[in-house]
């Protein structure tokens, strides 16, 4: 089984996310996170489940979609790096792609981004 590592850029997105849904809708915003988080866990088992973006063609990265959101990762053997989390309608720039960004390693539940997380910034 996969190791699951959240890059910083990754957490900061998806808490950007959920704070801007969760001005008008709170539940909504910790929905989201929940289904992220669960698209993220079955990575674990299926790492390649993703697909390729067209935007990030000939670079390692894949994609999960959790309308309204994109999951980039890219797979380094037995470890899957969350890089991203951005909104369907961004544009999605390629040198977003091309650093090694910092990561936060996920070796127990209380290091990921979680919903209690998201419900504590927006509610």
């Amino acid at each position: 089984m996969a190791r699951i590592i959240w890059a910083d850029p990754a957490v900061q997105d998806l808490d950007a996310i959920a704070d801007y849904i969760a001005l008008d809708k709170p539940q909504a915003a910790q929905r989201l996170v929940q289904q992220v988080l669960a698209a993220v866990e079955r990575l674990q088992k299926f790492p390649r489940m993703g697909s390729l973006p067209a935007e990030l063609r000939g670079l390692p990265y894949r994609q999960l979609i959790v309308p309204p959101c994109r999951i980039f990762y890219r797979i380094e053997k037995k470890v899957i790096y969350i890089v991203h989390v951005l909104r369907g309608e961004q544009l999605v720039r390629r040198e977003l792609f091309t650093s090694q960004p910092r990561v936060l390693e996920s070796h127990n539940k209380q290091d990921r981004p979680d919903a209690r997380r998201v419900s504590s910034v927006v509610g």
